[in-house]
């Protein structure tokens, strides 16, 4: 795939598909690191650790699959 670097205000942007952004994962405004070495520009999704929430709502969806698997094998 080739994009083309345009002019955006004072600086220059590339736009990528919907369907490249998708299947990377990214959404709208998100903030990625950019790193630039030996000419290549890449960018990715930055480590984050989960909040307390979301590790709570995600141990709370296994217990329920878990519970309701238990209920279809009796």
């Amino acid at each position: 795939m080739q994009a083309q670097v345009k002019a955006w205000g004072n600086s220059q942007g590339i736009r990528l598909p919907k369907e490249v952004l998708k299947s990377a994962g990214i959404f709208l405004n998100e903030v990625l690191d950019v790193k630039v070495s030996d000419g290549v520009i890449t960018l990715a999704k930055p480590f984050r650790h989960k909040t307390l929430e979301e590790r709570a709502a995600e141990f709370e969806m296994n217990i329920s699959d878990a519970i309701q698997g238990v209920f279809e094998y009796i």
